[in-house]
């Protein structure tokens, strides 16, 4: 699963989209999920949604600038498992599907760019330095939402877990050593959110289709995506002015409106490149980023946390590997 950025569905997939690698190549290898819709804005809040179905809180809203735990409030856990209250990291009881996959015996891994430092995250109560990016060091905190959970980071597998980017190409050398999920974050450069980029590429579509273009085949060509895999190449959220939303998702208790200025994160589009998916072809069922955690649960075989459990959302799951998608 690739992570990309703040790009509306017509600017990344319409006919004008810089990204011509993505809209070309790879849009005829897989299936575009046409209605796929952020689950809210800025960044963190729709990071968080994709691995726990946890909705958005005014601190995770704001990206997190301030490294803060997570404070409920007296009432504790609402519907669907929400953890009600505010603030960033998350108590141990919340969990995510890298807890998931661990129970249930699978291996998963987070690939960031530019991370370096396995685990790599602020102090509890600090700001995040990640904020503003340095040539060479463009990982964002806000960007790996692995690491706002105590379930990972007070464990010492965190850095075996969360790591940089550069562990992905040992890592696919084998079907034995590629992790059962992989989640990839490229840094703010190459993920599309900064253009033009503090070491001066052009960023925005531009650096991220360059990014996919170089990494992107050498997924396909591994043993392990051969053998049974899927790549879920996602975005964020759409331009921050765009607040539509779909999937008859509840209401979220901690904050009144989820896109800030809306319902919504925006219509976004996702590509599923998959043998067991038919080439060429788009789906236009509403799917959001907590459909998608239940897609993978459903795949994995898990139960589904927070909103990916709530009812009304379509999920796809296990057909896709019976050729049914």
């Amino acid at each position: 699963m690739i992570n990309l950025e703040n790009s509306n569905y017509d600017t990344t997939w319409g006919t004008k989209s810089p990204a011509r690698y993505l809209n070309t190549i790879l849009l005829k290898q897989g299936k575009l999920l046409t209605q796929y819709y952020g689950i809210g804005h800025a960044s963190l809040d729709n990071y968080v949604a994709e691995i726990s179905g946890q909705s958005p809180n005014p601190s995770t809203q704001s990206d997190c600038i301030q490294y803060i735990e997570f404070t409920p409030t007296g009432a504790g856990t609402g519907k669907y498992g929400q953890a009600l209250g505010k603030g960033c990291v998350y108590p141990k009881s919340v969990k995510t599907i890298g807890d998931q996959l661990t129970a249930a015996g699978k291996t998963w891994r987070a690939y960031q760019e530019d991370m370096a430092t396995p685990c790599r995250h602020p102090k509890i109560g600090s700001n995040d330095e990640t904020i503003a990016p340095k040539p060479g060091d463009m990982y964002a905190t806000r960007h790996d939402p692995f690491v706002y959970f105590h379930s990972i980071i007070d464990s010492p597998t965190c850095a075996q877990n969360v790591v940089d980017f550069n562990r992905l190409a040992t890592d696919m050398k084998s079907t034995a050593t590629t992790p059962n999920f992989a989640f990839i974050t490229p840094n703010v450069c190459h993920d599309g959110h900064d253009a033009p980029c503090v070491d001066g590429e052009p960023g925005g579509l531009v650096s991220a289709d360059r990014f996919l273009s170089a990494e992107v085949p050498k997924i396909l060509a591994s043993p392990a995506y051969k053998a049974d895999g899927m790549l879920v190449i996602t975005l964020d959220e759409a331009s921050i002015t765009t607040t539509d939303a779909c999937c008859n998702t509840p209401t979220a208790p901690n904050a009144d409106q989820p896109g800030l200025g809306g319902a919504g994160g925006g219509r976004i589009g996702t590509l599923l490149i998959s043998a067991q998916v038919k080439p060429g072809t788009t789906d236009p069922t509403p799917y959001n980023h907590y459909a998608l955690l239940c897609s993978l649960e459903n795949i994995f075989g898990l139960s589904h946390l927070g909103f990916a459990g709530a009812p009304g959302l379509t999920c796809f799951g296990k057909d896709i590997y019976d050729g049914k998608s």
